[in-house]
């Protein structure tokens, strides 16, 4: 009998260890992030490849533009969400609260109210991107040295006065749109809708050249981010000059997500799906897996959805909208489960 419990124990020791073995694979954030790119980099031939109708070269331009318009966006959503939260020490905000897609909005709606449709359609795209990403970089300089860099230091001050300010802008631009006619209305309306196909490829390579800066800024401060999840006290505690990189990190957060916006045009709820999903599935907290996971898991939902949006439903929508309903869908789920915590 005691020979059967050994052997018993034997058989259930020999089944248990590939198992263990499947599971300590799958727990390396470096293999995650490969099997991660995997699916990216098979996501981008597919769309590339798959049901070209005409020309093959011209079609594989348009889509390759796609598809740099949505890695530069997945990149700059995704680091600056991330990192945004690491800033905050929450993870259902973003920096649309800072009011980038408010002040965004009315920025456009201002440029069509004063020259019209015609001399916003006529505008130079270079000069129209440079104007846009200026105004809401200076105007996020101008928000964090006011309420961060004086003697409040009052993280949780500046949000609110982001959300205050938010509000102000939309109902500013709400009253613009109440007194334009239905022609300058409907290109106002366009333009607040992101679009990710046919990107300007001299805005793309612009505002990949920005993200590609801010990304430069943040990788020799990786290991800084990981102390800053620990909370001020700590930090400090140990060495980082907490306002100077509070500082440093909103101004790279405020340039990406400019640059990001200013290019494809506002994506509320995209950076806290995959920020969220990123720290589920990195496996580790540690910002130099999270944040190239946030980057790709970003790509996935982007292709992914771009295919559905065109192979399942024949263009019927916009991808920007779907992502919304979802984001928003995901906002409720964070927020309750957080309540029921």
């Amino acid at each position: 009998m005691s020979t059967d419990i050994r052997t018993a124990s034997t058989g259930a020791a020999s089944d248990a260890a590939p198992r263990r073995g499947i599971r300590s694979l799958w727990a390396s954030p470096a293999r995650r992030l490969a099997l991660l790119g995997a699916v990216v980099a098979a996501l981008a031939v597919f769309y590339l490849l798959y049901d070209v109708p005409g020309s093959y070269a011209f079609a594989a331009k348009i889509r390759g533009l796609t598809i740099a318009a949505m890695a530069v966006v997945a990149t700059a959503v995704g680091i600056s969400t991330v990192v945004f939260h690491t800033i905050t020490q929450n993870r259902i905000l973003t920096p649309s609260i800072m009011g980038f897609d408010s002040f965004y909005g009315l920025i456009t709606t201002a440029m069509v109210f004063a020259f019209g449709a015609t001399g916003f359609l006529a505008a130079d795209s270079l000069t129209l991107w440079v104007l846009q990403v200026g105004v809401m970089v200076g105007f996020s300089v101008i928000l964090f040295t006011w309420m961060f860099g004086g003697r409040r230091r009052s993280i949780h001050l500046m949000l609110l006065v982001g959300i205050v300010l938010g509000t102000f802008f939309r109902s500013i631009t709400e009253w613009l749109q109440r007194m334009l006619d239905p022609l300058d209305f409907q290109v106002v309306t366009d333009a607040m809708f992101a679009s990710l196909t046919r990107p300007d490829p001299t805005l793309l390579v612009f505002t990949a050249l920005l993200v590609a800066a801010g990304g430069a800024v943040l990788v020799p401060l990786l290991s800084k981010l990981d102390v800053l999840t620990l909370g001020e006290p700590v930090a400090i505690g140990l060495g980082i000059n907490h306002r100077r990189m509070v500082m440093v990190l909103f101004l790279v957060v405020s340039v990406m997500v400019a640059a990001s916006t200013a290019l494809v045009g506002p994506i509320l709820f995209f950076g806290l799906i995959v920020a969220n999903l990123a720290y589920s599935y990195a496996g580790s907290f540690r910002h130099r897996w999270t944040l190239p996971v946030a980057v790709l898991l970003g790509m996935v939902c982007l292709l992914g959805g771009q295919i559905l949006l065109e192979q399942l439903f024949g263009f019927g929508g916009a991808l920007s909208t779907i992502i919304e309903f979802a984001g928003g869908l995901f906002f409720l789920y964070l927020v309750l489960r957080k309540g029921a915590r």
